[in-house]
């Protein structure tokens, strides 16, 4: 009977190693060499979107990462159009994301497709709402495409078209050109007919006169004739304000400031070292804007201890009205904390002493970027994972994985009463494949009302093995602990272990609470989940998502 065990007993369908596919299930090899569930492609679009792929993971580079989530956007183009473009432009005009250029790349892309072309064109303004896009949209298209046809040329009018006399010319001051492409390139490659109050904004953003006696509208371009248009109008006045202030003194260009609105882009180089200057700037700047430059206020003495300037961005950034409809993405205010503390820049020889006042109001700010998120009130243990491969950076941003990962987790531990932390780590007593290291998982002493700052500092100085993503199920289990759900924050590369952890949530159930849930939070834009998607009570989310805490709060709740 010996022999027999040995020679079947290494068969089951409760315990596998995370190196083998669980018998009897569908599982695919992530690349790091263990076995898991691969998401359908809407899933993989959904992060694709959210997350993007520059800077690739710890494991794939960025290039074959960007071909594989191509591949799931053309492969959702051929399922459902329609459905493909609306759930990029929601992801986009919602703020679900901390940078738009996956959204873009998605539209370009889908705009070289047939049956999703129209719609992608049709879909512009909704993701490209800006000329910084509109450029971005314009280097995908051509890189995918080749060239420019009609249709998005058309397209390109249109998109400028859309605004009234005023906002164009903003719009065309504000974002005069990025990325090798200016507003004068994408006009002359667009096929529209533009008003008389349009004229002069578009006349001076190509570079011509603009004071000409009559402007072409459109070339016939049968006969080789031109179709005239009446006088030129005088510049709108933010243009005029702007082509003043290049040679204006100092007190009447706070006036132009303070008058015809001219933001921090229209101001000369050279008067971004007066501190008047920046206040005036400051009475009406955008929130996308101070978050950017909270270090330059600060350097130039507008922002201190109990000034003035220190308490209009406080009250600013404590506004969760105006902070969520500016569409600031917590990451973006988590990598301003983690810099504006640092109290330097990545690029340039800028430095500045932090105001303790501008890093607590930046610390609430991240929390109310996500709105209102319900409590469920139930017993949740919270399990983060810092290995190797979560030193992957997110894209766009100076942070890591971990260090989203200990923000994104004290977004549930602050509203959750009943709640553990832990983090996976090399100080247990599991055998790790790694040589010399044992897979565990270390409790976090850390309170919800600790800085971001701080709690991210402590979590990188947990030593880290190889993550066993099943630990905290089996965690629980050994110390009889009642868990209503598991919420794991991973990048899915998980591989070490002698079971995997669906398996290990099924035994738990078994044995302690039947209807306990796994939520597992991705961190990187992969195909790949720990997470059954054959079984209800478990859920995969992106981790980068502006909607996650409330759908996460949901799902638990029931």
């Amino acid at each position: 009977m010996s022999d027999a065990v040995k020679t079947y007993g290494g068969f089951s369908t409760r315990r596998t190693p995370q190196s083998e596919p669980i018998p009897g299930e569908v599982q695919v090899e992530n690349n790091a060499g263990g076995f898991v569930y691969a998401i359908d492609k809407w899933a993989q679009l959904a992060r694709f979107l959210i997350i993007g792929t520059q800077g690739g993971t710890y494991y794939v580079q960025e290039q074959p990462l960007t071909r594989e989530n191509a591949e799931a956007i053309v492969a959702c183009a051929k399922d459902d159009p329609a459905r493909l473009v609306e759930t990029v432009a929601a992801v986009s005009e919602a703020g679900r994301a901390p940078k738009n250029e996956p959204a873009i790349f998605a539209l370009a892309l889908a705009a070289t497709l047939g049956g999703a072309r129209s719609l992608a064109l049709v879909a512009l303004p909704r993701v490209c709402r800006i000329p910084t896009h509109l450029f971005a949209f314009l280097t995908f298209y051509k890189m995918l495409s080749g060239g420019f046809g009609r249709s998005v040329r058309r397209a390109i009018g249109d998109w400028y078209a859309r605004w009234n006399a005023d906002q164009l010319a903003y719009e065309l001051v504000k974002y005069q050109s990025r990325n090798g492409w200016a507003n004068r390139d994408a006009l002359r490659l667009a096929h529209a007919s533009f008003g008389p109050d349009h004229q002069s904004a578009i006349r001076w953003a190509i570079g011509a006169s603009p004071t000409v006696e009559r402007t072409v509208v459109r070339r016939n371009a049968a006969d080789k004739t031109f179709r005239y248009g009446p006088a030129v109008a005088p510049l709108p006045a933010i243009i005029a304000a702007f082509e003043e202030a290049k040679t204006a003194d100092r007190k009447r260009l706070i006036h132009l400031i303070l008058e015809a609105g001219l933001t921090r882009e229209m101001v000369p180089s050279a008067a971004l070292n007066d501190p008047d200057v920046w206040a005036a700037l400051l009475s009406q700047m955008p929130l996308t804007a101070l978050v950017r430059n909270l270090g330059k206020m600060t350097a130039v003495g507008l922002l201190a201890p109990l000034s003035d300037g220190t308490r209009i961005a406080c009250a600013y950034l404590a506004d969760g009205v105006r902070l969520r409809a500016s569409r600031v993405h917590p990451l973006v205010l988590l990598n301003a904390l983690q810099v504006y503390r640092a109290g330097h820049g990545d690029k340039g020889a800028l430095t500045w002493s932090p105001v303790a006042a501008i890093l607590d109001a930046l610390d609430s700010a991240f929390y109310d970027a996500f709105g209102n998120v319900a409590p469920t009130n139930k017993r949740l243990l919270l399990a983060l994972d810092v290995s190797g491969s979560m030193q992957s950076p997110i894209a766009g941003t100076g942070l890591t994985c971990r260090e989203a990962v200990a923000a994104l987790a004290l977004v549930t531990a602050r509203v959750e009463p009943q709640h553990a932390l832990v983090a996976f780590s090399n100080t247990g007593r599991h055998p790790s494949p790694w040589a010399g290291y044992m897979s565990g998982l270390t409790e976090l002493a850390i309170s919800p009302q600790q800085r971001l700052d701080d709690v991210v500092e402590a979590m990188g100085r947990i030593p880290f093995g190889g993550t066993d993503c099943a630990l905290p199920m089996i965690y629980a289990q050994e110390r009889g602990l009642n868990v209503d759900a598991f919420c794991l924050y991973t990048d899915n590369e998980t591989w070490a272990g002698d079971i995997h952890p669906s398996q290990a949530l099924r035994a738990y159930r078994r044995t302690h609470q039947p209807e306990a849930k796994l939520v597992v939070t991705a961190m990187t834009s992969t195909g790949f989940s720990i997470a059954d998607p054959a079984d209800p009570g478990m859920l995969d989310v992106v981790g980068f998502d502006l909607a996650t805490p409330q759908a996460v709060s949901a799902f638990i709740a029931g």
